[in-house]
Order: structure tokens, then C-alpha cells, then sequence
């Protein structure tokens, strides 16, 4: 399980060096090129030097005039129509089915795996649904990574967002009823097809963005790391003789992705609350990254989100916390000189793991995001949230369900704040709140109450580099009407310094 998540940190960070890389490679004979030639269509209308050094690949590979606008994908939809491949599309589909039903088959020889059609018929009835007792990392983690081999097999092949979706939901329910002779279960439906659309959307968009790299970058080091991002996507770019080559989809991508990599030293306590006097220093790291689609698109699912993994050693595991905050839809709702004010309606995912507690959960919010703007360099926006914490797993210390099952799944209320100011591009303050209260559906009868707080300074020393500060407080209580069962309330309180390292592409 480690191991996925570290492939994916890794082929994140891979990202960032490549994709940069493609965009500092361009040579100057080429921008002063850009910058002193005339487009032949006037109507051309450019942003920043990345987008004209963009229209002018385009412009030099068509060898044809063009009224094509890089900066009007943030307004509209320009991509080009691609043409869909049903038949591929539901082979590679198949194949996440059939792959891991295979290797369970023959290879570990899992007494679940010997399926029949009757199986599937007898999983028809409602009856038969039940909760299974699986890993917490294997029904939060295992389950969205093969929800987003489904989402990407239909989306890779020129299906929308929502023609993928609906693929992701198809690929875990008959997984469920045909793929094991167990109970169909809840909570892999959810997590499969929950998360299989945030982590499949959220690769596409990124693996696009790095292919849109100009050809005069490393484009097999870009290849490379996209194919890592998103293997389904490698592999029809194979097929169909991309690999290497720009081609009109990935070429007009028009997305921005800021990211960051730090790493310092944290301190913390999870036995005493005190992590002053009692708490211990251990190495962590951290990779956060934003991606936009244009500064005020929020009509398309996905076109922003963000994007925070955290590791360290000295825990109970490596892998501390995975969170996915992506937009869905969204409309502003009035603005003035220096602010704007909107709605948008978004889905999260979040996964922490430390020496206090475990928690999972997916979850979709309502919030109200305000921007203020004071002269060029100083901003402050902020958001405000509540929604439905759609499946949480949270830790019962005295339940055993099944083999190995030590955690309840429960639903309830979300409710989130963020905050950040920004003082003259150089200094950022930023207060991040994630809290939820959710009731017990399958284990022990019981509530829980999630806090999870942190507080963050940042400060650029020069170029790219920033000395990072925060600290932080987590908490889990869990309440059980049994009252042979005591209630418990662990906390995780922390404080870290680290040097990050910001990069734009």
C-alpha cells in the first residue's frame, strides 16, 4: 500500500522537475523570435510569454493562419472534438476487471475468487449488500486507485467527465456483484467510485498538463512522467503513435499548476497533548500543489483543485495525510473594485494516518469563497463551508469486524474554513480548518467529532525559495452508547519548520 502512495508522491514531483524543465529548455533565439515576429492572424490575442511561446508552437506546426486564443479556454471549452473508441475504451475497462480477478484466481488462489454467473444473479438482490472487512488503507487507498483505471479507460478515449463517470460507477458495481463470491459491499462502491472520479479526473488534468509542454522541451522526459501519472493514458498514447509528439488535445491545454516541495523537521506528541515538553523530532516532507484551469472558471468540474500529500518518519506510518479538494460547479455571486464574491460546490477527499488516530472520508461541501485585493501585491481570500460527509472510517479500539476490520464507517455533517493573506508576494499567512461530526452506520453504536487545525506562515527568502513555519492540532473523539465501552479523545498536536521550494509551470 505504502508503495502506491509513494509512486504517486514520487511521479508528483517528477512532475514539477520535468514539466519545468520542458518550459526553461525553449531557447532564446525562439522567444525573441516570438517577441519581435507579428502573428499572422491578428486576431491572435496573448497572455503571458508562455501562452505566445505556446500559440506559436501551434502556429508553426499548422503552418496555417489561426483566430485560436490560448487564454480563451479560461472563458470557454476550445478543446478539439477528439474522436471516441468505444470498443478500446471497454477492453481496457475489461481489463481492470479481469487483471486483478485473474491474479486472484490463480496467483494467491483467493477462496473468494472462484466466481460463477450465479454468483452475480444471487448479488442482484438489495439483501445481499453488506459492509466488508478489509484493511483501512485497502478500501481508502487500493479501491479509488482501480476506480480511476475505469474512470481513465473511457476518459483517455475521448469521453467526458461525465460519460467517465458513470463508466467508474458501472466498473465498481459489477466488480462488486461479479468479481468476488463475498457480500457486494457499501463501502467499496463508495470508494471506488468516489474516489476513482476525484483521483481519475485529477490524473487526466495533470498528465495533460504536462504533455502540453512545447516541443522544443524534453518531451520523452515528459512522456515518461505523464505515463507514470496516468498509465491508461500512456499506453493509448502508444497505441496511437503520440508518444513523443504534440497533438492538437494536449497542445491547447491552457492549465496552470503551482507547486511546492518542503521539507524540514517536525515535533510532536500523541500520548501527553504536549508536544513542547513531551513531543519528539522526526524528518517530514511535504508536496502541495494548486491546479487552475483559468482564474474564474467554475463552470467545468475540475477545472481548479488542490492537492496536499504529507510524509514523515517517526509515525506509525510514512504516509501521514492525502487530501483532494476539487471543484465541481460554481457562480460568482457579485463583485466590486478590490473583491469578488462566489459559490462553489466541491468534493474531498481526505486520508490521515498518525500515531493518535486514523481517518478517512469522502465528502461534498457548499462554500462561500470571498477575494479582496488591496493595490498589486496583497490579497486576502477566503472560504466557509458545510456539507455531507458522505462515508468516513474512524477507528473503534473494540471492534473486530470480520478478519481484520478495527474501524466503523459512519456519515454526517462536514464543515471547513480556509483562509489566506498574502502581503506583498513575499510573506503568506494562511489558517486551514477541517471539522465533521458523523454517526455510526456499520460497527459499534457511537458519534465521533473531528478537529483538524493548522496554522501556517511562509516567508520567500529569494527566487523560489521559502522558509515555511506551522503548527497544528489534531483531535478525534469518539463517543459509544454502550457503556461498557469507554469513550476516548485522542489529539495530535504538532509544530513544524521547513524550506520549500516553489515552481509555476
Amino acid at each position: 500500500m505504502v508503495d502506491k502512495l509513494l509512486l504517486l508522491i514520487f511521479f508528483c514531483c517528477q512532475s514539477v522537475s520535468f514539466a519545468q524543465h520542458a518550459v526553461d529548455s525553449i531557447s532564446s533565439d525562439k522567444i525573441l523570435c516570438i517577441k519581435n515576429q507579428e502573428p499572422k492572424n491578428r486576431n491572435i490575442r496573448y497572455g503571458n510569454l508562455k501562452d505566445k511561446v505556446h500559440a506559436y508552437e501551434i502556429q508553426e506546426r499548422n503552418n496555417v493562419s489561426t483566430n485560436y486564443s490560448i487564454r480563451d479556454t479560461f472563458a470557454k471549452n476550445t478543446d478539439p472534438i477528439r474522436p471516441k473508441h468505444f470498443w478500446r475504451a471497454g477492453t481496457e475497462w475489461f481489463l481492470a476487471q479481469a487483471v486483478p480477478a485473474s491474479f486472484n484466481r490463480f496467483i494467491t488462489r483467493d477462496p473468494y475468487s472462484y466466481i460463477s454467473f450465479q454468483n452475480f444473479i444471487d448479488h442482484q438482490r438489495i439483501s445481499a449488500w453488506d459492509w466488508d472487512d478489509n484493511q483501512f488503507t485497502t478500501n481508502q487507498i487500493d479501491h479509488p486507485y482501480h476506480g480511476q483505471l475505469y474512470f481513465n479507460a473511457f476518459r483517455s478515449n475521448g469521453y467526458n467527465f461525465y460519460q467517465s463517470s458513470a463508466a467508474t460507477v458501472l466498473g465498481s458495481y459489477i466488480w462488486e456483484t461479479a468479481g468476488e463470491t463475498q457480500h457486494p459491499s457499501i463501502n467499496d462502491l463508495v470508494n471506488t467510485a468516489f474516489g476513482g472520479v476525484i483521483l481519475g479526473e485529477m490524473t487526466h488534468r495533470v498528465s495533460r498538463n504536462i504533455l502540453a509542454r512545447g516541443k522544443y522541451g524534453n518531451r520523452i522526459g515528459n512522456e515518461i512522467v505523464a505515463l507514470i501519472v496516468n498509465p491508461v493514458n500512456g499506453l493509448n498514447r502508444l497505441l496511437d503513435g503520440k508518444w513523443g509528439k504534440v497533438d492538437d488535445y494536449n497542445s491547447v491545454d491552457s492549465s496552470i499548476i503551482s507547486a511546492e516541495v518542503d521539507a524540514g523537521v517536525r515535533r510532536y506528541d500523541a500520548k501527553e497533548g504536549d508536544f513542547l515538553t513531551e513531543g519528539k523530532n522526526t524528518f517530514y516532507a511535504r508536496l502541495r500543489f494548486k491546479y487552475s484551469n483559468g482564474a474564474h472558471n467554475y463552470k467545468r468540474p475540475f477545472d481548479q483543485f488542490y492537492v496536499n500529500f504529507e510524509v514523515g518518519d517517526g509515525d506509525s506510518t510514512f504516509i501521514n495525510a492525502v487530501n483532494v479538494h476539487a471543484l465541481l460547479y460554481g457562480a460568482e455571486f457579485f463583485k466590486s473594485r478590490k473583491s469578488s464574491h462566489f459559490g462553489t460546490l466541491n468534493a474531498h477527499y481526505d486520508f490521515y494516518n498518525n500515531d493518535a488516530f486514523f481517518y478517512g472520508a469522502q465528502s461534498i461541501n457548499y462554500n462561500w469563497v470571498s477575494e479582496f485585493r488591496y493595490k498589486k501585491n496583497n490579497r486576502l481570500n477566503m472560504s466557509a463551508g458545510a456539507g455531507a460527509v458522505v462515508l468516513a472510517a474512524v477507528p473503534d479500539p473494540y471492534l473486530l469486524y470480520g478478519a481484520s476490520r478495527n474501524y466503523n464507517y459512519g456519515s454526517g455533517l462536514s464543515y471547513r474554513y480556509r483562509g489566506e493573506l498574502s502581503v506583498l508576494n513575499r510573506l503568506m499567512l494562511t489558517a486551514d480548518y477541517n471539522g465533521g461530526v458523523f454517526f455510526t452506520i456499520s460497527g459499534n453504536d457511537s458519534h465521533y467529532i473531528l478537529h483538524a487545525g493548522t496554522i501556517e506562515a511562509s516567508l520567500r527568502l529569494f527566487k523560489r525559495f521559502s522558509l515555511n513555519a506551522s503548527s497544528g492540532y489534531f483531535s478525534l473523539q469518539g463517543n459509544f452508547d454502550d457503556p461498557q465501552y469507554d469513550d476516548f479523545h485522542r489529539e495530535f498536536p504538532f509544530g513544524r519548520v521547513s524550506i520549500g521550494y516553489n515552481i509555476q509551470f
